[in-house]
């Protein structure tokens, strides 16, 4: 099949591993995809994670910048339709972005079935972070947006029910979430890693991806100051905006030797580094999401420590291939940190544990490409010009 994918991510975070992964297992499968995202942006080209965006977000006012991204609707409408002219594709795949309908437009108009990934509840994350000015009419287009798929797929049944409390049916909702490429469960040998950064005999605590205060890596450097182990070490596998706080309170509680910040590792890079943890951690989780680490954590056989909230609970289960903690108790977080610092036979069955549990629930790239081929062969139908089988 020939896939429309459009969308408007320009920064070059998980947002964009999430759609090179996709479009990158999807045409390893044989399908074509053609890519309609900003303007510049080059086919096929990987990103440097270090790049930034948002530079307009910044600098205007919420309303304002709001009604620039619905503005943005009427160029990107007529390019993708322009792009859908000289391409022809059977399917229009689209990542959701709050105000961004050109994907429903050209669904209506040239009566293409539509995909509609949903990672995240944008409306509502902008306003309880206070980036939303116009909250009535985001509630009112995001909601829909949503209703105009043929299918939509949330990343976590959490998140489904959002959508079917927006008016999304429930025949039109397939849940699908975040994966490990191949890449992560193929063996991986940390001890370069380690070398690389004088972490040798240390027990690593390991935290991968873009750090925010929300995050909670805070706890776990509280943590190791009450241990007195000078063998325990975070590595902190990113950057962000807490990098700061962090290291300035390992400083206040003696324990900066025992912290080291990677800043921005490359994607190719990521799998050396995970493989380097002894603990992988998730200290906190947004209720609705469906954390890329968690599966690169899981693919490489990584005892982790997250909270017991619903979306975490839809892919792992305490004790049997995860420490899971109370989230609101401190002392469930730390026991639960307690029990994996000390025992390592626990750490070995639980990252087994997980591995096996990622493998056989297909949280692949791989997999969920298959997922996909599967629902746009579904709407297509008797149309359907390709090979069903």
């Amino acid at each position: 099949m020939k896939f429309l994918y459009s969308h408007r991510t320009r920064s070059a975070d998980g947002q964009y591993v999430h759609i090179r992964e996709l479009t990158d297992a999807l045409r390893a499968r044989g399908h074509e995809i053609v890519m309609a995202g900003p303007q510049g942006e080059r086919e096929g080209a990987a990103k440097d994670l270090s790049a930034g965006g948002g530079q307009w977000r910044s600098a205007l006012p919420g309303a304002l910048y709001e009604l620039g991204e619905l503005a943005y609707c009427a160029p990107s409408y007529w390019r993708l339709r322009e792009i859908y002219s000289k391409t022809q594709p059977d399917v229009l795949y689209q990542r959701y972005n709050l105000f961004y309908h050109p994907g429903v437009w050209l669904k209506r108009a040239k009566n293409i079935p539509l995909i509609l990934e949903v990672n995240a509840p944008l409306a509502e994350e902008r306003a309880r972070h206070g980036g939303l000015g116009l909250e009535g009419l985001a509630r009112k287009t995001e909601a829909a947006i949503w209703r105009g798929a043929d299918m939509a797929l949330p990343v976590t049944h959490v998140l489904a029910a959002k959508l079917r409390a927006a008016g999304v049916p429930d025949e039109k909702i397939t849940v699908i979430q975040n994966g490990a490429s191949e890449e992560f469960l193929t063996p991986h040998d940390g001890s370069a890693v380690r070398a690389r950064y004088n972490l040798e005999g240390k027990l690593i605590l390991g935290f991968s991806g873009f750090v925010r205060d929300w995050h909670g890596v805070d706890r776990v450097v509280r943590a190791i100051a009450k241990h007195n182990r000078s063998d325990l070490h975070l590595l902190l596998v990113g950057d962000g905006p807490a990098r700061a706080g962090l290291e300035v309170l390992a400083r206040e509680l003696g324990v900066a030797s025992q912290l080291t910040i990677t800043g921005v590792v490359q994607r190719s890079e990521m799998p050396d580094h995970i493989a380097a943890f002894d603990i992988a951690l998730q200290p906190a989780v947004t209720d609705y999401a469906s954390p890329l680490k968690l599966f690169e954590y899981m693919a490489l056989a990584k005892p982790i420590l997250a909270p017991a909230s619903a979306n975490i609970c839809e892919v792992l289960k305490d004790r049997e291939d995860a420490a899971l903690f109370v989230d609101q108790d401190g002392a469930d977080f730390n026991a639960a940190l307690e029990a994996l610092i000390e025992d390592a036979d626990l750490r070995a069955r639980l990252g087994a544990a997980a591995r096996a549990s990622l493998i056989r629930q297909d949280l692949t790239w791989t997999g969920n490409a298959r997922r996909v081929e599967k629902i746009a062969q579904a709407l297509l139908g008797d149309n359907f010009r390709g090979d069903k089988t």
